[in-house]
């Protein structure tokens, strides 16, 4: 069975699946609830298959818990075209991105996830504008945290680049690629180069490692988007709006700085660090009997393991990583707590054997997932239309309470009777 298939059921699967009439399945489909378009191959249609489980989700209680259902039904479900996630990984539109990156680099990735064709968006002379109050405020920056430092940068660089609120689909891809080369050499301290962005990581933060190169390139390709987590639909709704897409890169980069999402790599290589000197069954058995969850271990999409994770974890296999690292502690800890691996160890293993600099884990996810924000934050602008979910309110009801308990209302202090003894 191909992606492609797996994507989709047949009217009689979908039924099926929701135990329903297909007569009942066409209403869904006249709903707006699932999704459905003609087979190239016949007059037949077929059905989003993650449409048909995120209804039969809401329709039957799930003895899993909320947080940790691949999609919830009672998140926002919004339509692209950039991305979608399959258990054989994340595929950017019709690629699978463990396929990619076998051979591509980030900048060919950029091109296919902003789907441009006839320009080329990182070509030599397409470099970035600073002006001298981003020089000044990055030379200011040097020490502070490369995110830190790149959205103080990036803050300024809408007023720099005279081209910023364009809204020809390939003159944000030129703005785009702009975005990615200052956000990576803002991170590196360095200037920003036409040298491919791998390259540029590689000889600035692991230039004696003759691997860093390529398995810099791996990461930054597994990582370049992952359909609406949380900084991608934070870009997303930042767009909305209207701003232009360096603002919405900030907002992408201050959602991913979270401990739930790219700070979770600083948190796996807390645990790397800890294992560097300890035998691992011991430490895992003292872990797992304090209840201590392991960073970097789990995945609420990737039941069976995550394939990015495992991807990048066999190039470093191959590229002579501790066996430690790459096989026993994955393994040790999926029999004692049943979670398999995620990117998020990963990068941190990554880290660790190219010696690279403290937080880079999250410097790298930052670099690579700029490229999914932008292609993102473009589809919202050529959309035109405000994200604007509605709360399902669950406090008191009206009239029941008028203030906070024991308040008092200021300008009814003075017509109180006074207080009289029984």
């Amino acid at each position: 069975m191909n992606i492609s298939e797996e994507l989709y059921l047949s009217a009689r699967e979908a039924a099926a699946e929701l135990a329903i009439s297909p007569a009942t399945l066409y209403a869904y489909v006249s709903r707006g609830l699932i999704r459905s378009e003609p087979t190239p191959d016949s007059r037949k249609n077929r059905y989003r298959a993650e449409d048909v489980r995120a209804l039969k989700e809401r329709r039957v209680p799930s003895p899993e818990p909320r947080g940790l259902r691949s999609f919830d039904a009672d998140l926002p479900v919004m339509d692209t075209e950039i991305s979608t996630i399959t258990e054989e990984g994340a595929i950017y539109r019709g690629v699978n991105c463990i396929d990619l990156a076998e051979n591509d680099t980030l900048e060919h990735t950029a091109t296919l996830l902003w789907d441009v064709s006839d320009v080329d968006p990182f070509a030599p002379d397409n470099q970035p504008k600073i002006s001298d109050e981003m020089r000044a405020i990055a030379q200011a920056a040097r020490r502070a945290a490369p995110i830190d430092r790149a959205i103080a940068v990036l803050a300024l660089a809408t007023g720099a680049d005279s081209r910023a609120f364009t809204r020809a689909p390939d003159g944000r891809a030129l703005v785009g690629a702009r975005i990615v080369r200052l956000l990576v050499a803002t991170m590196l301290n360095s200037e920003p180069s036409s040298d491919p962005l791998h390259q540029q990581i590689a000889r600035a933060w692991a230039p004696d490692n003759k691997h860093a190169p390529d398995l810099i390139r791996r990461a930054l390709v597994l990582l370049a988007d992952h359909e609406l987590n949380a900084s991608t639909f934070t870009a997303r709704c930042a767009a909305s709006t209207g701003l232009n897409l360096y603002d919405a890169v900030i907002a992408g980069l201050a959602a991913l700085k979270g401990p739930k999402h790219g700070g979770a790599g600083v948190l796996a290589s807390q645990l790397v660090k800890t294992l560097v000197d300890r035998d691992v069954e011991p430490m895992v058995r003292e872990r797992v009997a304090l209840g201590e969850r392991f960073p970097g271990f789990g995945h609420g999409v990737y039941k069976r393991g995550d394939p990015r994770a495992q991807s990048l974890l066999n190039a470093l296999a191959r590229a002579g990583a501790p066996r430690k690292f790459t096989k026993e502690v994955p393994e040790r800890i999926a029999e004692a707590t049943g979670e398999f691996v995620n990117i998020d160890y990963v990068l941190a293993v990554l880290v660790h054997a190219l010696r690279l600099p403290a937080g880079s884990e999250l410097a790298l996810f930052a670099m690579a997932r700029s490229v999914g924000w932008i292609a993102h934050a473009s589809e919202q602008l050529q959309f035109g239309k405000l994200i604007r979910p509605r709360a399902r309110y669950v406090g008191p009801a009206p009239g029941r309470r008028t203030t906070n308990p024991g308040a008092v209302v200021p300008d009814q202090r003075a017509k109180r009777a006074p207080i009289q003894d029984p």
